[in-house]
C-alpha cells in the first residue's frame, strides 16, 4: 500500500463506518502506521501528525493522530474508529496544515480552536474526545478525509493562504494563479 495524494478521486469519497472492528480493520490501522512514518523518513522537515483510512485508498472511517506531536522521536499513533464531530467551538484560528496527499502544499486553514468528538478506540472501547488548538485542528482535518474535504477546500478562494515548501523546509508564499493553473483537478475541474 502506498499513500495516494492529489487529484486521486478516493480522496473525495465518503467513507464508511466500520462496523466490527476485526482484524482486517486492524491490519488497516497497522498499515496506517507504517506508510505514515515510512512517509516521515521521506520528509526530514516534516511530521506525520495524523493520517486517514482514504489517504492510502481504504475508504473506512479510520484515522490515526500521533501521541506526541513536539517530539518526532515518539513515533506512536492512537486510532480513532468511525470518529463524529460532537461540537466544535471556540475562536476560529488560522494557522498552517499540511496533507500528506498533497505534497508540498501548505495553508493558512481557519478552523474552530475546540472541538469535541466521539469514538473507538482499537479494543472497542467508546471514547470521548474534548481537544483544543493544534489536537482540535489535527481531529478536525482527519475527520474532513472521511467526508472527501481537504484542507485546500477550505482556503480555494484565498490565493494568499496557500504556501509551498522548499527543499531547505522553508515555507514560501505560492504562486497560486499558475498552481491553480496546473493543478486544476485538485478541485474537480478539468
Amino acid at each position: 500500500m502506498k499513500i495516494i495524494t492529489t487529484p486521486d478521486a478516493r480522496l473525495r469519497e465518503q467513507s464508511e463506518k466500520v462496523s466490527t472492528i476485526d482484524e482486517e480493520v486492524l491490519d488497516v490501522i497497522a498499515k496506517m502506521r507504517k506508510l505514515s512514518l515510512d512517509w516521515e523518513k521521506e520528509h526530514p522537515f516534516e511530521l506525520s501528525a495524523a493520517m486517514a483510512a482514504p489517504q492510502m485508498g481504504v475508504n473506512k472511517r479510520i484515522i490515526i493522530v500521533r501521541d506526541d506531536m513536539e517530539d518526532k522521536q515518539k513515533a506512536t499513533f492512537t486510532a480513532l474508529i468511525n470518529p463524529v464531530v460532537i461540537r466544535a467551538e471556540g475562536k476560529i484560528k488560522r494557522d498552517y496544515e499540511g496533507c500528506l496527499s498533497v505534497p508540498k502544499i501548505y495553508g493558512m486553514v481557519p478552523r474552530p480552536s475546540k472541538v469535541r468528538i466521539k469514538a473507538k478506540l482499537e479494543d472497542g472501547t467508546e471514547v470521548r474526545i474534548k481537544a483544543t488548538d493544534e489536537l482540535a485542528r489535527t481531529l478536525l482535518h482527519e475527520i474532513d478525509h472521511l467526508d472527501g474535504v481537504l484542507f485546500i477546500d477550505h482556503i480555494k478562494n484565498d490565493p494568499k493562504a496557500f504556501y509551498e515548501m522548499d527543499d531547505k523546509g522553508e515555507l514560501k508564499p505560492l504562486d497560486y494563479e499558475k498552481y491553480i493553473k496546473n493543478n486544476r483537478a485538485l478541485w474537480g475541474e478539468d
